[in-house]
């Protein structure tokens, strides 16, 4: 112990004589620590942290499946499992729900959370006030009781502690509030309230599947365990129920990342291995650095050995130097990491991450800031530690610590500047991959027109206009008037839209060729739109015509389909000769009516969808008029600025509903804009750290160029006496760095390629070898190091032979 306390004595009073070396070594580290710390933050919070649910490893989704993939829940399947499964302590059901909430003159949008009683219990959120909600609160006409998250009660109530009991107005009606949440995770999450969720008779069915299903454990049970009784429990369902449930099953699933989509995961995951290189790139900096001290210390390393020190003892005290220098940059990393994450999550989309991750410096964060900061230090500090241990000592006592060092003492140097160009073209790479990316989305065509376009939702609930006829006179009035104002060209209502997506995804059968297993039919986003939906987006008709003001509900129904859906099921007919057939999707009721087949009428091109990445999926449009649904988006086309008539088309919204908000008003530019927003996020992040390994890279090289130049002086100068001109010597060393650089370059296509194998799925239009975007970013650093191997090489040629020659 007393021998390792001189040793970092003796280090640190090295480190603090030579300041600019320090300074230089520490920040280097710095900014491979901070990076690794920043990011490791958001993929502990993300992936790797207990959910902050009491007991979170017991609470688990269970969903529906079907072909394979999962999906909702029906409200009757909901039921049964409750009553039938064995293996779960607590099951409840939830869905998301926007609603108006009116405590001014102005109501606004909020999510609320309708929920069957238990769904707090299941997550052992704790309350500041009141109660949870009670199982009779779960039934029809006793449900109109809210429980309010601290966030909302503190920002929008005041912190009212005699709020328990007061009423407040949703959607129109009064509920009565009976809790409030502690702060927490629910504060979080996008729901800021919770209500019951009680089911009328005619939703409990199975088949129409829109509810989420969330179960805690009991003690002892495992995932296997539950998948198997669950997959009893749906056997028997579907032999009660053979026409809905056939083909269907369940999956239980744990709910830590279940709603973090696949893509995502991974993304962190390979972000975190590229600041892991950036590390390694700043671990081969300061090696090469202190090699290079190493070098110039050999008469000193020669004379303790002479006095008495053994290998061990100096390879003990070199080692001890490179981990005190490591902290020195780990403590000046954590610093760099609480400003790099706060960046990180200023640029970070909203929803890119659950809500219930919470990114911060963490402990266990901090002991893997330690542990990279001690791995790092004995990473750079063997090198220099067995140069050390291998130092002839008659050969340094007798040269004084100079002498000539030719290409072949500095093996190490050279190879350490091979591996930190191959890894920066490695990240360089796949920087010039999400960039590439990220400009074929921007200059995708997305099927129509986004300028001059004003969106926003309509959040009606069904209790508001529950008869069609009078939901249907609501909107085409409010279409009239709309349309009626200066400065807008047209107009329309849908239940989706370019960009956002549709609200429904809905099985369907082509008429005369029906799949009678309900299981394996094929599915299609399914929206409903009023006349001026393609005219208001300025989507192309590519065959037959748009819906008219005479496609009522009286009249035959029609319908447009999209390119995708012809190419892949129409193909060989004549599409507008077909008929789909559809449930009918009846407002206000989770259930499915009879079929409807709809003649289809148009064909039109497809239009961008929420992740181009996915690709394309089957569409199909039908009049709003022949299926109407209460809450809608609407679409405005102006002549002008769209966002200057946010005003007075909310006036006219307010004239006809003073109840019914304005929610999410965004111009369709803002939405595309968002829609790319976190691709762009990704690309910046690479090409952030991709400059780093660059920088870095680049001194790195410089650095060993410069301390070659000054080992070789005297063979420098011995070239020029003997008649080299200064091109000559010029080129000696640039060809020397640039070789160096180039194999380095060729190292580091195999991790080119490597990384863009792993990245195929978050691209868009991007091969997993892009010779274009490969090229460049290799000319980027070949570039970089031929500017770097400049100024050495420069100063090379300015050597005056007498003098380099009177030196040695």
């Amino acid at each position: 112990m007393n021998s390792l306390w001189r040793h970092l004595q003796f280090s640190l009073r090295l480190l603090w004589k030579t300041p600019g070396f320090t300074t230089v070594a520490a920040f280097a580290l710095a900014l491979g620590i901070g990076a690794n710390t920043a990011i490791f933050s958001v993929v502990y919070a993300t992936l790797l942290a207990p959910l902050p649910y009491r007991d979170s490893d017991r609470i688990v989704m269970v969903w529906s499946k079907v072909n394979g993939q999962r999906n909702g829940v029906a409200a009757g399947d909901f039921l049964d499992w409750k009553q039938q499964n064995s293996v779960f302590s607590a099951i409840a059901a939830w869905n998301g729900r926007g609603m108006s909430l009116s405590t001014s003159s102005h109501p606004e949008q909020i999510q609320a959370e309708p929920c069957t009683p238990g769904f707090l219990e299941i997550l052992g959120q704790p309350l500041l006030l009141g109660r949870d909600f009670l199982p009779v609160e779960g039934e029809v006409g006793k449900d109109h009781e809210t429980i309010l998250t601290y966030k909302l009660w503190k920002n929008r109530f005041g912190a009212d502690r005699g709020i328990l009991g007061k009423s407040v107005r949703l959607d129109g009606e009064q509920y009565t509030v009976v809790g409030v949440l502690a702060p927490g995770a629910t504060d979080r999450v996008q729901s800021q309230l919770y209500i019951p969720l009680a089911f009328k008779p005619e939703q409990i069915n199975h088949d129409f599947h829109w509810l989420l299903v969330l179960a805690r454990l009991k003690p002892g049970v495992t995932i296997a365990q539950a998948n198997a009784n669950m997959d009893a429990v749906t056997k028997h369902i579907a032999q009660v129920y053979p026409k809905s449930d056939t083909g269907w099953g369940a999956t239980v699933e744990p709910l830590q990342n279940d709603f973090l989509a696949p893509d995502t995961i991974r993304a962190l995951w390979i972000l975190l291995g590229a600041v892991a290189f950036v590390l390694l790139i700043a671990c081969a900096n300061v090696a090469n650095l202190l090699l290079a001290r190493g070098t110039a210390r050999r008469r000193e390393v020669a004379i303790r050995g002479a006095l008495g020190a053994t290998r061990a003892q100096l390879f003990a005290q070199f080692l001890t130097e490179s981990v005190a220098l490591a902290a020195i940059g780990g403590a000046l990393g954590v610093a760099l990491a609480w400003g790099f994450l706060r960046l990180i999550l200023t640029l970070m989309p909203p929803f890119t991450l659950p809500s219930e991750a919470d990114v911060r410096l963490s402990l266990p964060v901090l002991l893997f800031t330690l542990a990279a900061t001690m791995l790092s230090g004995i990473l750079f500090g063997c090198a220099p530690a067995f140069q050390a241990m291998g130092l002839n000592l008659t050969d340094a006592l007798k040269d004084g610590g100079h002498g000539s060092i030719g290409v072949g003492r500095h093996r190490v140097r050279y190879a350490l500047v091979v591996v930190e160009f191959a890894l920066a073209l490695t990240l360089l790479a796949a920087a010039g991959l999400a960039i590439h990316s990220v400009w074929n989305l921007a200059h995708a065509d997305a099927g129509f027109r986004s300028d001059h376009i004003l969106t926003f939702a309509l959040p009606m609930p069904y209790e508001r206009h529950p008869k069609p006829q009078e939901m249907l006179s609501f909107y085409r009035e409010l279409l009239d008037r709309v349309n009626a104002l200066p400065g807008v060209s047209s107009s329309s209502v849908s239940t989706g839209m370019p960009v956002l997506g549709a609200s429904f995804g809905m099985p369907f059968n082509i008429v005369g060729k029906e799949i009678v297993d309900p299981s394996q039919r094929p599915d299609a986003r399914f929206y409903m739109a009023s006349p001026g939906y393609f005219q208001t987006f300025g989507i192309h008709i590519k065959r037959g015509r748009t819906f008219t003001e005479a496609d009522t509900a009286g009249g035959m129904p029609v319908a447009l389909v999209n390119v995708d859906l012809v190419q892949k099921y129409l193909h060989d007919v004549d599409p507008l000769r077909q008929q789909i057939s559809v449930e009918q999707l009846i407002p206000g009721v989770a259930k499915l009516g009879p079929p409807v087949a709809w003649q289809i009428v148009g064909v039109y091109e497809n239009v961008r969808t929420p992740d181009p990445k996915d690709g394309q999926r089957p569409e199909i449009i039908v009049p709003f008029a022949q299926s109407p649904w209460p809450g809608v988006g609407m679409a405005v086309r102006t002549f002008g600025d769209p966002a200057s008539m946010s005003k007075s088309i909310a006036a006219v919204v307010q004239s006809m509903d003073p109840d019914l908000p304005m929610a999410d008003v965004k111009t369709m530019d803002q939405l595309v804009d968002e829609s790319m927003g976190g691709d762009r996020f990704g690309a910046v992040l690479f090409a952030a750290f991709a400059a780093i390994a660059l920088l870095l890279a680049a001194f790195g090289i410089y650095g060993v160029m410069s301390f070659a130049v000054a080992q070789r002086t005297h063979e420098i100068g011995l070239r020029m006496a003997l008649g080299a001109a200064s091109d000559q010597v010029l080129g000696m060393i640039l060809k020397e760095g640039m070789a160096l650089g180039a194999i380095g370059v060729l190292i580091g296509f195999a991790g080119a390629w490597s990384v863009g194998h792993l990245m195929s799925s978050l691209l868009y239009g991007v091969s997993v070898f892009d010779y274009g975007a490969f090229s460049a970013v290799a000319g980027v650093l070949l570039l970089s190091a031929l500017l770097a191997c400049f100024v050495p090489a420069r100063r090379a040629t300015r050597v005056d032979p007498l003098i380099a020659l009177r030196d040695e």
